[in-house]
């Protein structure tokens, strides 16, 4: 039987024995950040255009880019909270692991 790596010792791992890394959120939150300020800016610019004030039109643009944003984006939100799911999985299991070693327990085989 070989020994197991130190570095890797406590980490979750998949079914076949490598490291569990959890997905990226920075990519999704990134398009869903920008997404938002898009059609924000995009109806801002509508508003501006129709002949509203300024201040008045970015009212406007980011009370209707709310509900608009929320139909629109929601392949990519439901993406970005699949990973914050999942990140949140592989720390708590990371944190079990901890603490059985802390604890003097052996990892189950």
């Amino acid at each position: 039987m070989a020994e197991q790596d130190p570095a890797r010792a406590g980490r979750p791992m998949t079914p076949a024995g490598g490291p569990a890394t959890p997905p990226s959120v920075l990519p999704w939150l990134v398009m869903y950040t920008v997404g938002r300020l898009g059609i924000f800016a995009a109806l801002t610019l509508v508003l501006l255009w129709v002949g509203l004030p300024l201040f008045t039109s970015m009212l406007f643009g980011l009370l209707l880019s709310m509900p608009i944003a929320y139909v629109l984006l929601r392949p990519s939100r439901e993406r970005l909270n699949e990973g914050l799911v999942a990140r949140q999985a592989a720390r708590r299991a990371e944190k079990e692991q901890l603490r059985s070693r802390l604890s003097g327990e052996q990892p189950p085989a």
